[in-house]
């Protein structure tokens, strides 16, 4: 297989983790643990969603958390944007970087985002094109693209024709999400395979969800395809509210472990991301599906 130097992690427990965890944290403690990923070396931080609060009530204060942060230099602070109204708040919360998201499948679609694909894309458009005036990068998450809670398969010209509508709109990368852990290394080959000879490999990112234990895997698979960007979460917080069954993402430190073992170079400290996984553990008050967080407290490496 081919072997990257190095990869870029993008990591959205703030955001994609906490936005599923029945605890709910307070401002203060959001804010301490984004400080603490700050601390870890990671370049890129998704913090909080500027959805309207009755969607997504776990990241309700959004705005109080991007502002009271410690920004560190070289981290991109990151935030989820579903619309112009979400931007004006972003903006304000001075983000660095505006994601917006849809779904591949057009049920998962409404049960997201209360729209439909071809009603969706106008709007996302609209951000991407306001966020761009505003000097800010732009991302886009595709939901679902290797399957559906709710249709099952996907057919890849479907997804091949919103990846290129998204592109369109001139995003600066598009994140291809694995929303209910369904993936295997073959069809991420199948799916890389057509969208590759479309578009750059450098702005194509993944986000596996660790449903079936099968996100490690996936992520070896694309990177023997070229893919140097992934997407984790900080002790495999979270999982998607709009899909049932969807368990964890990916766990960052996980990922990082397994690039320490190939020599692949991250630029995270691991032994750091992890004192920030067993913190946000505690606060979640459950168990979270990281191995490397759960082989550490078994050996004792945090006393």
């Amino acid at each position: 297989m081919k072997v990257p130097k190095k990869i870029s992690i993008k990591e959205v427990g703030p955001r994609d983790g906490l936005q599923n965890e029945k605890a709910r944290l307070s401002t203060s403690d959001k804010i301490t643990w984004i400080n603490m990923l700050s601390m870890t070396g990671l370049s890129y931080i998704e913090i909080t969603s500027f959805v309207h609060p009755k969607w997504i009530p776990a990241l309700s204060d959004a705005l109080a958390v991007a502002k009271s942060i410690e920004r560190k230099p070289g981290v991109t602070y990151a935030a989820l944007v579903p619309n112009q109204k979400g931007l004006e708040r972003a903006l304000e919360g001075r983000i660095d970087e505006a994601s917006v998201f849809m779904s591949a499948s057009e049920t998962h679609n409404r049960k997201n985002i209360n729209k439909s694909i071809s009603e969706t894309l106008p709007i996302l458009k609209a951000v991407t094109s306001e966020a761009a005036k505003a000097n800010l990068t732009t991302r886009a998450y595709l939901s679902t693209v290797f399957g559906c809670p709710y249709e099952n398969d996907v057919p890849l010209e479907q997804i091949i024709r919103i990846s290129e509508t998204l592109f369109d709109m001139e995003i600066d990368e598009l994140s291809l999400g694995d929303t209910i852990g369904a993936a295997n290394p073959v069809q991420v080959q199948i799916v890389l395979e057509a969208l590759l000879k479309r578009f750059p490999k450098e702005k194509i990112a993944l986000h596996f969800h660790d449903t079936r234990g099968m996100a490690l895997a996936n992520m070896i698979a694309a990177m023997d395809m070229g893919i140097t960007t992934f997407d984790g979460a900080c002790g495999g917080l979270g999982g998607c509210p709009y899909a049932p069954g969807s368990s964890g993402n990916a766990a960052t430190d996980d990922l990082i472990y397994m690039c320490a073992q190939m020599g692949i170079e991250t630029g995270v400290d691991l032994g750091k991301l992890l004192l920030a996984a067993k913190w946000i553990e505690e606060k979640a008050g459950r168990q979270l599906p990281s191995r490397n967080l759960q082989t550490a407290k078994s050996l004792d490496c945090f006393s």
